[in-house]
């Protein structure tokens, strides 16, 4: 240690600066593109590929039923994108309603939190 030089020193600072701050700039990102601060306690918000036939199947079950929601592709290189890395995506699709987040074409689960905020849903 004692070989390093005061230009060194500040050049090793500066660098871990940048990079403490470049986490802070990603976790903000992150929370900001979370869909949950959109959807409140009854919101419903739909994370999808084009290429998905469960992530069609769930969206024709809650366009029959007339349940309102919003859809996000996830592979848009945008907001779809940051909304699945917020929630931690893994797979499709990603269905969030309220505060809860359903990975994958979990029937039961959707069904029962659609239940709760008053929707009927034919889910297989």
């Amino acid at each position: 240690m004692k070989d390093l030089s005061p230009l060194k020193v500040l050049g090793i600072v500066a660098a871990v600066v940048f990079l403490a701050a470049a986490a802070a700039h990603k976790h903000r990102q992150t929370r900001e593109a979370d869909p949950r601060r959109a959807t409140g306690a009854s919101g419903i918000v739909v994370l999808t590929t084009d290429w998905c036939g469960y992530c069609d199947q769930l969206k024709a079950a809650l366009d029959e039923a007339d349940v309102p929601y919003s859809e996000l592709d996830v592979e848009d290189g945008a907001a779809g994108e940051n909304a699945y890395n917020a929630v931690g995506g893994r797979g499709v699709p990603v269905t969030v309603i309220g505060q809860n987040v359903v990975h994958g074409y979990n029937a039961p689960r959707l069904t029962s939190l659609l239940k709760e905020l008053g929707h009927d849903v034919r889910l297989q």
